[in-house]
């Protein structure tokens, strides 16, 4: 199906692996042009070599509205336009009893999790409003509604995200930006990886034994009974900023197997 956004600019962060290269992957194959970004780019550089389409990487850092500022800048000098964003960066941070973690640990979070999404919008929204077109799309979690008690800081951060896009789309709609989340729940990224490996070696098993053992007792309700993919987050993705996901906003897309089990978000 043709997503009729050939030669569209899309800029993706945390773009290095996981989610955002698969997401760069498929956007590519729709004849997207492509600004990659990362805190590190040597190995994005290398990776984004195969794709079939023009792409600047740049190494930025979500954290300082300058370097965000940069990057939509070289995205819309390189291409004329970045008309696409979709904010992949993001960090677990630090678990554990949500009183006993400090209030470092909670701000790392709220800056990388949820502050570096206001950061982008700053920087791009002002272009996509004079073109009357754009697609803001960012990672959340199955955590932002259904969190779990030793993850507190990545919950509020992730949580505040939900309500900062819904809050966007209400706004940006007149301007012809749609504004969205998916939320993904055990992927098989380098995350959920570390997470099984530190299972497993803590339990004795094997990395299979350990997802195993971890969908049956901490995320019944996938009864897929294995991780997702992440070309399976990124088709979500890529048919939100779609012309042909135009009257998708304000919402919050699971791709989560059926993790959360609420009817509602």
């Amino acid at each position: 199906m043709d997503l009729q956004i050939r030669d569209k600019v899309a800029l993706i962060t945390g773009a290095t692996g996981g989610i955002g290269f698969a997401t760069a992957r498929i956007l590519a194959d729709e004849g997207c042009r492509l600004v990659l970004s990362d805190v590190r780019i040597e190995r994005l550089e290398k990776d984004a070599s195969s794709l079939p389409t023009e792409v600047l990487c740049i190494a930025a850092d979500v954290t300082d509205q300058a370097a965000v500022d940069t990057l939509a800048r070289k995205g819309r000098e390189k291409f004329g336009s970045v008309d696409i964003v979709v904010h992949t960066s993001g960090i677990t941070g630090a678990k554990g009893d949500p009183l006993e973690m400090t209030d470092a640990d909670y701000r790392e979070a709220w800056d990388i999790d949820f502050f570096s999404a206001v950061r982008l919008a700053r920087a791009t929204f002002p272009a996509m409003r004079e073109k009357g077109w754009g697609r803001f799309v960012c990672i959340t979690s199955e955590n932002a509604v259904q969190p779990y008690w030793e993850e507190a800081t990545y919950n509020t951060a992730k949580a505040a995200l939900a309500a900062f896009v819904k809050n966007l789309s209400y706004q940006e709609a007149r301007h012809g930006i749609l504004c969205n989340t998916v939320s993904p729940a055990f992927i098989e990224t380098d995350m959920t990886d570390g997470m099984m490996e530190q299972r497993a070696k803590e339990m004795g098993v094997s990395m299979e034994e350990a997802v195993t053992s971890f969908l049956d007792e901490e995320r019944p309700g996938i009864a897929l009974k294995r991780r997702g993919r992440v070309d399976e987050v990124a088709a979500a993705i890529a048919l939100i900023v779609s012309e042909r996901g135009s009257f998708i906003n304000g919402s919050n897309m699971r791709v989560d197997g059926g993790s959360v089990q609420a009817v509602q978000n």
